[in-house]
């Protein structure tokens, strides 16, 4: 599956300036930390949330970020919090917001042991009978992710909110995935298997 994929990241590789729409605006670190104290309650003062259930945003994409929030203020992507915490974000907010995460460093978990071989199997190659895609194929060997082409890094992520993730894609609660990666890939996974990659993508350094 992996060849299969290759085609299709270059092209988006190619054409990220046009995906990541003002990924490419330059935001202010200092401002950006100023008004994250919104943010703070549910994803940490650094970007490190406490709760796992909500996501690390330290270290992450600049473009990632600034993705997900335009998506959030646009309504495409919904959720009860974050949707009208990015309603009244102008893009100069979101550009602040996005440079200060993005300038934080994550920090890293681990994985539950039981879990971690058959996350790692998953995550490096995949399952070819159910025509399941690796992970690394678009998160890196490393999870750190494809920025120029909006593909988050997911190391050290939290296992519970990769978890919830995977299985909002899979039972279609998310859609804003290109292409319906996502929705695919997770659409063939079992909850064990949703697990276990999740864990092991939370102790990914």
């Amino acid at each position: 599956m992996k060849k299969q994929l290759t085609p299709l990241v270059a092209a988006l590789l190619v054409s990220a300036p046009l995906l990541s729409g003002t990924a490419q605006a330059a935001g202010d670190i200092e401002a950006g930390q100023t008004k994250s104290a919104t943010c703070a309650a549910c994803h940490g003062p650094d970007g490190n949330s406490p709760n796992p259930i909500w996501p690390k945003l330290a270290g992450q994409s600049v473009g990632y970020i600034l993705d997900q929030l335009g998506k959030f203020k646009a309504g495409e992507r919904n959720d009860p919090l974050m949707t009208p915490m990015a309603a009244p974000l102008s893009e100069e907010d979101m550009a602040d917001l996005a440079a200060y995460f993005s300038s934080q460093k994550r920090q890293l978990g681990s994985a539950e042991a039981d879990k971690v071989a058959l996350g790692e199997q998953l995550y490096r190659a995949g399952d070819a009978k159910k025509g399941l895609a690796a992970c690394s194929s678009c998160h890196g060997p490393s999870g750190a992710g494809i920025p120029a082409a909006n593909f988050p890094g997911l190391s050290g992520q939290h296992a519970a909110y990769v978890e919830k993730a995977l299985k909002d894609f899979r039972d279609g609660n998310r859609s804003t995935d290109l292409n319906k990666m996502m929705r695919d890939l997770a659409g063939k996974m079992s909850d064990t298997e949703i697990a276990a990659v999740s864990q092991y993508v939370q102790g990914l350094r």
